[in-house]
Parts: structure tokens; C-alpha cells; sequence
């Protein structure tokens, strides 16, 4: 593909996001556990259709690692598959690492509920007891983490799990709201044993992530009860959509967002919030929720899952800008710690 092709592919990109902002619709149906259906890749021909795993490891030492596996389009690269991951304070250092496979590279067996990428990225066995998360890299160092779930909450998802936000769709599902792991990570020739919690859930969009969410913001709690963990995002007109869990000792619930402010001002996420976030939900039984995002422990960027200049460029051109996520924890209003990313473009 020449160079004009791909600055007309672009142009094309910033065009249509003006187009897909919207009223949003929440999935339709009753509340119900996560399945290996919703596990599995999702399918669909929207050119820029893009689905993501994530997970974020909270370990007992101090450590932290956050892996994402994404497959997604890259103007002027077409459909990739996307694996990344970052620690944070491994030996007080932070080290990042991102690769990119083509897309056949990825394979998924339902009945063994698993998803291989080249046998070198793995999510094995149905999200919750027993799943495993296997990461190996060897690009500016050599990572690993290969850690095993052996306790985890039920993950709930409303519906279908589907939004839908103007002409496009937006796919979520919290798998594990929370869970106790055990493992190890290593960085070159350093390995540490290793054991923590960890939140892990799915997204998938039918366009770039930035044309539906100007913001997004995921948060786990440090113990299973009172809990609260999922992901809020936010459209270009302020209107909050998503679903967060919420745990005390009556049972677990979806909580739908109703409002969000940033300190006392409703937040519409057009830049990162620097104050107290408060979460309000449409369901009055459930508390709001509030933690201060004002101290970063970790900003990382989107970037690092792209290779080469050029790719680099057209992707943040395609993006309206660096996809930056900004990571931190904070005391919470429900008398837990809080672990919290903000996903959105740079400021």
C-alpha cells in the first residue's frame, strides 16, 4: 500500500468518527454469568472491528503487570494481532514490551476454551478457576508471566452484553471481577515467584476504540467484599456506558452508570480527570463509588504496541492523538483499595 493510500485510509477514519457519536442503548436481557460464547473471539466485518483482553495483576510484593491481548486494525498495516505488557516496580523498574503477529496467528478452541497466539501468548481454560495467563517475549529483554487463577468471583455481564452507540456497537464483559492467582513473572534472568489478585475482562468495538469512548475507566478492588470492579467509558457528548460489579455480603449486582463528576463538576472526559472521581449508578441500592485519581503511579501509551515510525504516525493521526493510560491506586468510599486505569487520548 503506497503512502497516499494509506493518508486516504485516514482521512476516511477521522470522517467517519464524526459520524458514529450517539444516543447509547444498553443490552437488552436479564443479568446472567459469563460463558465461553463471550469468551471466544467475536466475529464481524466492520473493517476497523477490534477486540481486546485484559488483565490487571496486583501482586502481594509490591509488583504489578498488566497484559493486554488486542486484535485491532493499524492504518497502513491492516488487521494485527496486538500482544503487550508492562510491569510495574519489578525489582523498583518498569519495563514494557509490545509485538505484533498477523492475525492467522491466532488460534481459538472452544472446547478447551483457549486462545494461543504462536504458542508463545496463551489464555487457557474458561475465565475463572483454574484459567491461566501465559505471556513470553524476548524484545528489548525477555519477559514472562505465567500465572494461574485459584480462586475467582463469578463474572456477570447484562444481556447480551452489547451497546449500542449511535450506528456502532460496543461488546463488554467483566470475566473475573476478582481472583487470587499464583505464578511466576521474569524480566531477563531475574524470576520471582509470585501471588496477588488480579481483575481481568473483554471489550470489542466495531470501530476504533476512540470513535465510541473519549475516555475509559477501569477499576478493580483489592478484596472480594464489599467489591466493586468493571469499566465506565464515556462518549464524545459526556453520556456514560459500560457496567461495574458490585459485591457485598447481600450478593453481587450490576451497577449501570448514571453520572460521573470529576470533583463537583459532572465529567465529560474530554481530558483526564485530576481530582475525585464519583460514580453514580442507575440502580439506587448500590453506593456510589468514589476514589481520588490525582497521583499516577504509571502513564504507558498505546504506541507501544506499534511497530515502526510510519505505522506509529498513522495510527496517532487515526487516533486523534497518543492513546495514553494513566494507572493508579487510591482509598475508595467502600472502605477498599481501589487499582484504576484511564484510557484516552493525551491531553
Amino acid at each position: 500500500m503506497t503512502k497516499q493510500s494509506i493518508l486516504i485510509a485516514i482521512m476516511a477514519t477521522l470522517c467517519a468518527s464524526f459520524a458514529f457519536a450517539g444516543d447509547v442503548v444498553a443490552p437488552q436481557g436479564s443479568v446472567r454469568s459469563v460463558s465461553v460464547e463471550d469468551f471466544m473471539p467475536h466475529q464481524n466485518n466492520a473493517k476497523e472491528f477490534n477486540e481486546t483482553w485484559s488483565y490487571q495483576f496486583v501482586f502481594d510484593n509490591g509488583t504489578r503487570a498488566f497484559i493486554n491481548y488486542s486484535t485491532l486494525h493499524i492504518p497502513g498495516s491492516g488487521k494485527k494481532v496486538a500482544c503487550d505488557m508492562s510491569f510495574w516496580n519489578f525489582k523498583s523498574k518498569t519495563y514494557t514490551v509490545g509485538r505484533q503477529y498477523p492475525p492467522e496467528r491466532l488460534k481459538a478452541d472452544k472446547a478447551s476454551a483457549t486462545i494461543d497466539i504462536k504458542g508463545e501468548y496463551k489464555m487457557e481454560h474458561k475465565p475463572g478457576k483454574d484459567h491461566r495467563v501465559y505471556f513470553t517475549a524476548d524484545k528489548g529483554g525477555k519477559f514472562l508471566l505465567d500465572v494461574t487463577f485459584e480462586s475467582a468471583e463469578v463474572g456477570k455481564v447484562p444481556g447480551n452484553g452489547v451497546w449500542k452507540i449511535g450506528k456502532e456497537s460496543f461488546g463488554q464483559y467483566v470475566h473475573i471481577p476478582y481472583g487470587r492467582v499464583k505464578g511466576k513473572i521474569a524480566y531477563n534472568e531475574d524470576t520471582i515467584a509470585v501471588k496477588g489478585y488480579a481483575y481481568m475482562d473483554q471489550t470489542w468495538q466495531t470501530v476504533q476504540a476512540t470513535d465510541l469512548a473519549v475516555r475509559s475507566i477501569n477499576f478493580s478492588t483489592s478484596a472480594k467484599s464489599p467489591l466493586f470492579a468493571g469499566r465506565i467509558s464515556l462518549t464524545e457528548k459526556g453520556e456514560p456506558f459500560g457496567y461495574a460489579l458490585y459485591k457485598d455480603e447481600s450478593g453481587i449486582k450490576v451497577a449501570h452508570p448514571k453520572t460521573i463528576k470529576d470533583g463537583s463538576d459532572n465529567y465529560s472526559g474530554k481530558k483526564f480527570a485530576k481530582s475525585d472521581l464519583t460514580f453514580e449508578w442507575q440502580d439506587a441500592s448500590v453506593p456510589a463509588l468514589k476514589f481520588s485519581v490525582a497521583k499516577t503511579l504509571q502513564k504507558a501509551s498505546l504506541l507501544d504496541k506499534v511497530d515502526g515510525w510510519f505505522a506509529k504516525k498513522a495510527f496517532k493521526i487515526a487516533a486523534g492523538g497518543e492513546v495514553l493510560f494513566y494507572r493508579g491506586r487510591s482509598d475508595a468510599s467502600h472502605g477498599k483499595k481501589i487499582d484504576w486505569c484511564i484510557t484516552g487520548v493525551k491531553d
